[in-house]
């Protein structure tokens, strides 16, 4: 791995510029959570793609597609994070992997040869891996394989996100332009993934004022004892801005504004319910969910509330 560049501060984050073994180029991070010491809490989100195909709405990590990334080449992300703070063992009581960075991992199969093989290749009793996914259609295979593997390696320790933004069919397939599975899919799939002492698959809501949810229709098919709700900020990025959507969360006191009922009806069915925020100066730095480095450097007209660590 040749790191081409690094941004942002020690006690926060850093996004990394990577080039490859096979001459791809990589954005991957590292973060903690302040106040929470980095042995207590530790992230790494890494790539899975060369760009992404999918080209979400509030994600500026779309807009071109260059291919897999090998096994070689994500752990190549994840052993460079890990070799300049530890050995192979990572004292970390949760050290948790996000295959989140950029692309849609289970476009790749690679990313299931990797989760075969962390257990062996490093010494991290806190390791917590997490698959953030919309679940493109044709992918069967994948999280079968998926769910073995949870089995295998990872029981009570593995996080399954899935991304659906709007409980809107039309809307939903507006902000994720991709054929994916519907609700009834996931809420199958969901249902066996789920074991007893694991924990709960989320639904993840970058909720935008613009965005239709009903808390009515997540009742329809998802089980409370199964799924978790996460909603978080949309975060400035140059795709949400061209868009135009705008962050339903009130930073101050960490609430939906047009769709408070929406999260009060939801705790109300009995879900578990996270608003999450993370450090607002991750903006400026780039390294919050939705953002991509590359994009900012190559567009003319930037933005200002983003990216300004990034010269």
């Amino acid at each position: 791995m040749k790191i081409l560049e690094k941004f942002g501060k020690e006690e926060i984050a850093y996004v990394y510029l990577g080039e490859t073994s096979r001459g791809n180029l990589v954005e991957f991070v590292e973060s903690i959570q302040p106040p929470i010491p980095r042995d207590e809490k530790w992230v790494l989100i890494v790539s899975t793609l060369n760009g992404c195909p999918v080209q979400c709405m509030m994600c500026d990590a779309g807009g071109f597609y260059k291919g897999k990334l090998t096994k070689e080449e994500i752990l190549e992300q994840i052993l460079y994070l890990v070799s300049t703070r530890y050995s192979k063992k990572v004292p970390v009581k949760k050290f948790k992997i996000q295959f989140a960075r950029m692309g849609e991992p289970s476009l790749n199969d690679e990313v299931l040869e990797v989760l075969k093989e962390l257990p062996e290749i490093l010494d991290a009793p806190g390791l917590l891996p997490s698959i953030s996914t919309v679940a493109p259609t044709g992918t069967d295979d994948f999280f079968e394989k998926l769910y073995e593997i949870k089995e295998k390696f990872y029981r009570n320790r593995f996080q399954l996100q899935f991304s659906i933004h709007s409980t809107d069919e039309k809307q939903r397939d507006k902000i994720i332009p991709i054929k994916k599975w519907n609700f009834e899919k996931i809420a199958l799939y969901g249902e066996k993934f789920v074991k007893e002492g694991d924990r709960k698959v989320t639904l993840n809501f970058a909720l935008a004022k613009e965005n239709i949810v009903d808390s009515k229709v997540i009742k329809s098919y998802f089980s409370p004892e199964k799924f978790l709700i996460k909603i978080t900020p949309v975060n400035p990025t140059y795709s949400a801005i061209k868009n135009g959507l705008h962050s339903d969360i009130d930073l101050n006191n960490f609430m939906p504004v047009n769709h408070k009922n929406f999260v009060e009806e939801l705790k109300e069915y009995g879900y578990d319910v996270l608003i999450s925020i993370g450090e607002l100066e991750e903006n400026n730095i780039g390294s919050n969910c939705g953002q991509y480095v590359q994009k900012h450097l190559l567009e003319k007209q930037k933005i200002e509330n983003a990216y300004n660590f990034v010269k």
